[in-house]
């Protein structure tokens, strides 16, 4: 039995890289063994190109999505979520919002990248990134084509999972940090404003550190916060937070009750009605999965 770090996953083969350098191919042992880039296991070997996984040892952080039957890992054993997002093709708010929440939710920091500063278009969509830096979040401003230094600076350090749509330029990315054509690239298809699906598995990088690793995740058009309770998802909300448990009602939803302390927020200045909107519609997703459902 060795132990290895899973660099590539897809269903329930993996590449895992043992503790003297070694990469092997993998299937996991039984169905219901799931690995996410990131993991640390523990493997059989069964000849020198292939083994199987085990076990999964005791993880430090989990992000990942789920609907109201199905889950999906992304990645294991980070400490950041960097979330790419650019001007063109146009990003989601919504989605960008999930991801800040699931990041939060799971203890994991958080940062904006905004890629694409080139275009004409990035000054709009800086200005509307303001909201967030003022939540607190990094806000990053990057060019994967031009300069890449000031994202680059920010991973360095930390285990990060790069999360965004397609067509968001997190491959060109990659390929500036690792220095090779790590991952295909193609045009982005203007007629239907998105990009096109490019990354069909989850990957770990090193960037020259072994406190490094950037994992790189397919393009995401949904992602489903149907793991989290009510309470997580609201104290996911850093302007929240500190108002949760002083509404009149302990059921409060936020809606019409009297005395909420959250819509008290809002009508102080102190926090934005499209927040508090947000918050109420993630919350009402999970309130609308079936009891048997739930993870």
């Amino acid at each position: 039995m060795q132990q290895g770090l899973v660099i590539e996953t897809q269903r329930r083969h993996s590449v895992v890289q043992l503790e003297d350098g070694r990469k092997i191919s993998c299937i996991s042992k039984g169905r219901l063994l799931q690995m996410a880039c990131g993991d640390r296991v523990k493997i059989s070997i069964t000849n020198e190109r292939e083994g199987v996984v085990e076990s999964v040892l005791e993880r430090q952080s989990l992000f990942y999505r789920a609907d109201a039957y199905k889950e999906k890992l992304v990645a294991a054993n980070v400490t950041q979520v960097a979330c790419i997002i650019a001007p063109l093709p146009a990003y989601s708010d919504e989605l960008l919002n999930r991801w800040l929440v699931c990041a939060e939710a799971s203890n994991v920091k958080a940062v904006i990248g905004l890629n694409k500063i080139d275009l004409v278009e990035a000054a709009a969509a800086a200005n509307a990134l303001a909201k967030y830096r003022d939540l607190g979040y990094d806000v990053v401003l990057f060019s994967a084509k031009f300069n890449d230094a000031p994202m680059r600076e920010r991973l360095i350090g930390e285990r990060s999972v790069l999360i965004g749509q397609s067509g968001m330029g997190k491959s060109k990315l990659l390929n500036a940090l690792v220095g090779e054509e790590a991952q295909k690239t193609n045009e982005i298809s203007v007629a239907l404003d998105s990009g096109k699906h490019t990354t069909t598995f989850t990957r770990l990088f090193t960037l020259g550190r072994e406190d490094t690793w950037v994992i790189d995740s397919p393009g995401m058009q949904v992602f489903g916060l149907n793991h989290f309770s009510r309470l997580e998802i609201e104290r996911a909300f850093p302007e929240f937070r500190a108002s949760l448990g002083h509404c009149r009602f302990r059921d409060c939803k936020h809606l019409h009750e009297p005395d909420c302390a959250l819509r008290k927020l809002v009508a102080d200045g102190k926090a934005s009605e499209e927040r508090l909107s947000i918050l109420r519609k993630f919350c009402s997703e999970g309130e609308a999965v079936p009891h048997y459902a739930r993870h």
